[in-house]
C-alpha cells in the first residue's frame, strides 16, 4: 500500500507504520515538502501513491479532477503521531479494502 503524508503529517508517522505499510511515504522524504497541493496531487497520480490529509483541498480537488490518486482524509482533528500511527496499524484492513476499491476516491474518517 503506497501512501504519502501530506506535510500537515509528521515524517516521524512513517517508522511507527512500516510493518505494515512498507511504501508509505511522507512529502518530506520525497523533497514535496513546499509543492502545492495540486503539484502533490500530480505527484502521487504519476507514482501510485495514495494522500493521506488533514487537508480539504485534496478531496476538493479529486471532485474536481477524478481518481486517482485516492484519498484518506483524516477529519478527526488535531492528534498525537502516535494515535495517528496507531489508527493505521489499528485500521489496516479498512484501509485495505478501501484501496481495493477501484470505485471508491476518498475515505473520510471523522473520528476515532
Amino acid at each position: 500500500m503506497k501512501l504519502l503524508f501530506d506535510q500537515n503529517i509528521s515524517f516521524r508517522v512513517i517508522r511507527r507504520i512500516s510493518e505494515l505499510y512498507p511504501k508509505a511515504r511522507q512529502v518530506r522524504e520525497l523533497e514535496l515538502e513546499n509543492f502545492s497541493d495540486m503539484q502533490i496531487w500530480e505527484y502521487a497520480k504519476s507514482n501510485g501513491y495514495t494522500i493521506v490529509t488533514f487537508d480539504a483541498d485534496f478531496y476538493e480537488i479529486t471532485n474536481l479532477k477524478g481518481h486517482p490518486p485516492k484519498i484518506i482524509w483524516l477529519r478527526f482533528g488535531n492528534m498525537t503521531t502516535n494515535n495517528i500511527a496507531v489508527f493505521f496499524n489499528k485500521e489496516s484492513i479498512l484501509i485495505k479494502e478501501f484501496l481495493d476499491n477501484i470505485d471508491l476516491a476518498c475515505l473520510k474518517i471523522d473520528k476515532y
